[in-house]
């Protein structure tokens, strides 16, 4: 399995999709940014049924990178008062234009920052899924 691949495609792709925990059907397409070759994302939405809460209960999940699916685990950093202002930078480089400016200005607020959570691939998992669909 090729690591650099999904770094590679989410830092060039603004959506990629996740699937937290063993019983969702769906992926959902969120943010994620690549701070020293590390996975990071936010939770936007702060409900209770949310992707984060999800894996905070269960730290399995997948995220997909065009065809290709991952085995991740997710957790949450040891280290994010120390990474928290790189992320931050990536976010609003990544993402600071055109509408989602106040996305990308709201997601390095306090409240946001609290959630999140880093997305470690399973280099265990014998060969990533291919998607067809």
């Amino acid at each position: 399995m090729n690591i650099n691949n999904a770094l590679d495609y989410i830092k060039e792709n603004n959506l990629i999709g996740i699937k937290a925990g063993l019983q969702r059907p769906h992926f959902l397409n969120i943010w994620m940014v690549v701070v020293e070759n590390r996975i990071f994302a936010r939770s936007w939405g702060l409900a209770e049924k949310s992707w984060y809460n999800t894996f905070l209960e269960n730290s399995e999940g997948q995220i997909q990178c065009g065809s290709t699916i991952y085995k991740i685990e997710a957790l949450v950093p040891d280290d994010l008062n120390q990474i928290t202002d790189e992320i931050n930078k990536a976010y609003l480089k990544k993402y600071n234009f055109g509408d989602n400016s106040k996305y990308a200005i709201g997601i390095i607020e306090e409240k946001h920052i609290d959630k999140t959570m880093e997305f470690v691939i399973d280099v265990n998992a014998n060969d990533s899924n291919s998607f067809h669909g």
